[in-house]
Protein backbone atom coordinates (compact mmCIF):
# COMPACT_ATOMS: atom_id res chain seq x y z
CA UNK A 1 0.00 0.00 0.00
CA UNK A 2 1.45 3.33 -1.08
CA UNK A 3 0.95 6.56 0.78
CA UNK A 4 -0.26 9.48 -1.29
CA UNK A 5 0.59 12.99 -0.11
CA UNK A 6 -1.80 15.75 -1.12
CA UNK A 7 -1.58 19.46 -0.51
CA UNK A 8 -4.38 20.80 1.67
CA UNK A 9 -6.09 23.87 0.25
CA UNK A 10 -8.05 26.40 2.32
CA UNK A 11 -11.35 27.61 0.91
CA UNK A 12 -13.46 30.40 2.36
CA UNK A 13 -17.21 30.56 1.80
CA UNK A 14 -19.58 33.46 2.23
CA UNK A 15 -23.23 32.93 1.30
CA UNK A 16 -22.98 31.09 -2.04
CA UNK A 17 -19.63 32.64 -2.98
CA UNK A 18 -16.39 30.65 -2.76
CA UNK A 19 -13.47 32.93 -1.96
CA UNK A 20 -9.91 31.79 -2.74
CA UNK A 21 -7.23 31.86 -0.08
CA UNK A 22 -5.27 35.12 -0.49
CA UNK A 23 -2.27 33.70 1.37
CA UNK A 24 -1.51 30.52 3.26
CA UNK A 25 0.47 32.46 5.84
CA UNK A 26 -2.60 34.52 6.82
CA UNK A 27 -4.87 33.56 9.70
CA UNK A 28 -8.60 33.11 8.96
CA UNK A 29 -9.20 36.39 10.82
CA UNK A 30 -6.76 38.20 8.52
CA UNK A 31 -8.48 36.70 5.47
CA UNK A 32 -11.83 37.95 6.81
CA UNK A 33 -10.33 41.43 7.21
CA UNK A 34 -9.05 41.40 3.63
CA UNK A 35 -12.40 40.36 2.18
CA UNK A 36 -14.30 42.86 4.32
CA UNK A 37 -13.11 45.54 1.87
CA UNK A 38 -15.36 43.94 -0.78
CA UNK A 39 -17.99 42.60 1.61
CA UNK A 40 -18.37 45.14 4.48
CA UNK A 41 -20.70 42.84 6.43
CA UNK A 42 -17.77 40.47 6.95
CA UNK A 43 -16.13 42.94 9.34
CA UNK A 44 -18.24 41.53 12.19
CA UNK A 45 -18.79 38.04 10.78
CA UNK A 46 -17.95 34.91 12.72
CA UNK A 47 -15.70 32.23 11.28
CA UNK A 48 -16.90 28.63 11.37
CA UNK A 49 -14.63 25.71 10.65
CA UNK A 50 -12.47 24.39 9.34
CA UNK A 51 -14.45 21.47 7.94
CA UNK A 52 -12.40 18.91 6.05
CA UNK A 53 -13.70 17.88 2.64
CA UNK A 54 -11.25 15.81 0.67
CA UNK A 55 -8.07 17.87 0.40
CA UNK A 56 -9.85 21.12 1.32
CA UNK A 57 -10.26 22.92 4.61
CA UNK A 58 -13.46 24.91 4.33
CA UNK A 59 -14.04 27.97 6.47
CA UNK A 60 -17.41 29.69 6.47
CA UNK A 61 -18.04 33.36 7.18
CA UNK A 62 -21.36 33.83 8.98
CA UNK A 63 -22.91 37.27 9.41
CA UNK A 64 -23.52 38.28 12.99
CA UNK A 65 -27.17 38.76 13.73
CA UNK A 66 -27.93 41.56 16.12
CA UNK A 67 -30.26 44.40 16.82
CA UNK A 68 -29.70 48.01 15.94
CA UNK A 69 -29.98 50.75 18.45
Amino acid sequence: MAIKVEKVVRVFKYNSVTLPDPGVNLSPEAVRDIYSANYPELATAEIEGPVTSGNKLQYKFVKSVGTKG
